[in-house]
């Protein structure tokens, strides 16, 4: 198998595989958690194919991904990865973003602690406070830089706003949101403001949270405590006209000789060497097929067909149900109207 190239993620100096390895699906919300020594096996296998590039957080779990990763790096594996963790979501009964300075500073160091590494190479703020000026998170994120905990600063499903007041603090290194053929709406204003500043882009979910590996047959294999099972999209008055894009999405792949998520992922892959797609598996046949969209070459005319397939009124239902917390595209308040 080809080696996955590497790509510059940002302009701060960041180096990563031009695949990454989303993580949290071996330890959360997607049902029962995989057993710990095949999972660490995949991790092991991915790093070896070249996809160094891994992606956890403190909240899946809760911080069991975060142990997963720490165990699989032992051995001399840490030094062949870029690592990447989040904070700022809490689960105590019900879901809580935090952006305070002192809980920043807390969270980074209980990460470092599970992972067992000195030095994080990219802290995301995974959701964005809206009590706390994006400033006074980014305060305590660089004197983390400064401190040597943390490399690479990071921000998750931030508006376009909030990204320009953080990167005025410290430069934001990248961005992490969901892009993908189902999954479009960052195009408008938050992609083009992460070009403008140098800023790399990080797509999660680039195959639509498993959509388009197997189409609305991906619903009758999910386990009752898969979070999927309550998105919107995937909702019977949804999918059935969600399908439709899958159909012909897959009519595609069918044509160019590769499977439809290779297809998804190739577009995603195609978006610019500032992007670099996280598709998570637990399976190596799913992540060896992962890499394999890396050879999958698009021309105009067929990004052109993919896009207007995919275009803003072919998917149905909301991004996430009205329950959980996700401040997709949030503003923080003035710096002016911050207490410590």
């Amino acid at each position: 198998m080809a080696k996955v190239p590497r790509v510059k993620l940002g302009s701060q100096g960041l180096e990563v595989s031009a695949q990454g390895l989303g993580c949290m699906g071996m330890s959360a919300f997607y049902g029962t958690p995989k057993p710990e020594p095949d999972m660490i096996n995949l991790i092991h296998h991915a790093i070896n194919a070249g996809v160094t590039f891994l992606d956890t957080s403190d909240v899946y779990g809760p911080k069991t991904n975060e142990m997963l990763l720490g165990k699989a790096l032992k051995g001399g594996m840490r030094e062949k990865v870029e690592l990447a963790t989040k904070f700022g979501i809490k689960y105590d009964g019900a879901w809580e973003v935090n952006g305070d300075p002192a809980y920043v500073r807390a969270a980074c160091e209980a990460s470092l602690q599970r992972l067992g590494v000195d030095c994080i190479d990219l802290y995301y703020q995974h959701r964005i406070d809206t009590r706390v000026p994006i400033e006074i998170t980014m305060g305590e994120l660089k004197k983390l830089v400064e401190e040597g905990k943390i490399k690479y600063v990071g921000l998750s499903e931030a508006s376009a706003s909030t990204i320009r007041r953080a990167h005025v603090v410290h430069p934001i290194t990248a961005v992490q949101l969901e892009w993908s053929l189902w999954s479009r709406d960052v195009e408008q204003e938050i992609i083009p403001t992460c070009r403008e500043l140098g800023i790399g882009i990080v797509a999660y979910s680039p195959l639509g949270r498993g959509f388009f590996s197997s189409g609305s047959k991906m619903i009758e294999k999910l386990e009752d405590n898969d979070f999927r099972k309550n998105l919107p999209r995937l909702q019977p008055e949804n999918l059935e006209h969600n399908k439709i894009l899958y159909e012909r999405v897959n009519e595609l792949a069918k044509k160019k000789g590769c499977t439809t998520s290779q297809l998804a992922l190739a577009w995603v892959h195609h978006q610019g060497n500032d992007v670099v797609p996280i598709p998570g598996t637990t399976k190596i046949e799913n992540l060896e097929q992962n890499i394999g969209a890396l050879s999958v070459k698009l021309p105009p005319e067929e990004m052109a067909e993919l896009e207007s397939i995919a275009s803003a009124d072919s998917v149905k239902g909301a991004r996430y149900g009205p329950d959980l917390t996700t401040y997709v595209d949030s503003e923080t308040p003035p710096l002016s109207s911050w207490k410590a």
